[in-house]
């Protein structure tokens, strides 16, 4: 485990950030928690107000932007993210075919300390399960454990994270273990927002009703260095950088048929608040609703 917060490291004096700690070491020897401006623990962690939870390195950049820009040299705002993988199954070619995976491990946590730091984040912490793991139900829990404490930590106003039409199974799995987290925290706490973001399979299909238009359009040159950060996957012969800044460019125009565009770059996302003011609402029901909803417009329209 390492956590590194800059030329102040404070977080012996805080208990539940103690336990936090002692938690991730004994499950995750890859955990990490690095702080860009090198505040204490505390602080960190207290300012927060947008929070994304992703299951890769570079999740957060391409999903949550607009959390990100939203708080970007905002002094009231502050985005943290949450990595859950360790990145040691990534892609590798190029120049990095021969990376063992923990050596992969190791560049993909520096890589996304790099974007956390170009961002200006609160926090980023990377919790080291692998992919393998997330995706079995019997050891998911403790995923859930350690989301449900930094939630209570930070307390944060907006989550991002996957959605749930997502086809990436790791992604399906950080979904899950987010929602399960924030049922288990009380109400008080629950942020008033949260977002299942588009990464892997757009949401353009979903109903007009259905569909959160989140305008990425502020610092689009933030938002290039930091697709910029994640070379490993990029030199692999996926131009991540390049294919999510044409998909909110491609939203924002294909958005609205008759009108012209009102801003230059969009990012769909599911309204997933309801999951949480209704806890006893099915996560199949809930998605299955949008779902049929878009078979009645499209035989609608064939009428």
């Amino acid at each position: 485990m390492r956590i590194f917060a800059g030329p102040q490291n404070d977080f012996a004096s805080d208990s539940i950030l103690r336990r936090l700690a002692a938690m991730s070491a004994q499950q995750n020897p890859h955990y990490d928690c690095f702080i860009p401006d090198g505040v204490g623990a505390p602080e960190a962690y207290a300012r927060t107000s947008h929070l994304g939870i992703g299951a890769h390195q570079d999740d957060l950049e391409f999903m949550a932007f607009h959390g990100i820009s939203s708080c970007y040299q905002q002094p009231m705002h502050w985005f943290s993210g949450i990595t859950c993988t360790d990145g040691g199954g990534s892609a590798r070619t190029g120049p990095f075919a021969d990376l063992s995976d923990e050596q992969m491990k190791t560049l993909r946590l520096k890589e996304q300390q790099k974007a956390a730091a170009l961002g200006e984040y609160s926090f980023v912490t990377q919790l080291g399960f692998t992919s393998a793991s997330l995706k079995d139900p019997a050891l998911r829990p403790t995923l859930v454990d350690e989301l449900e404490t930094l939630l209570m930590t930070t307390q944060p106003e907006v989550v991002y994270t996957h959605n749930p039409a997502d086809k990436h199974p790791t992604h399906i799995a950080v979904f899950l273990a987010v929602i399960e987290a924030i049922r288990r925290t009380p109400s008080y706490t629950h942020p008033k927002k949260i977002y299942g973001c588009e990464v892997w399979r757009d949401l353009d299909w979903l109903c007009d009703e259905d569909k959160m238009a989140l305008d990425v359009s502020a610092h689009a040159e933030l938002a290039q260095q930091l697709n910029a950060c994640f070379e490993s996957q990029i030199a692999g012969g996926k131009n991540y950088g390049d294919a999510v800044i044409g998909r909110r460019r491609a939203n924002a125009t294909f958005y609205d048929s008759h009108h012209i565009d009102a801003v230059d770059q969009l990012w769909f996302a599911m309204d997933l608040t309801p999951l949480i003011e209704q806890p006893e609402l099915s996560i199949s029901q809930f998605v299955g609703e949008k779902i049929t909803r878009f078979q009645a417009s499209v035989l609608e329209h064939l009428k």
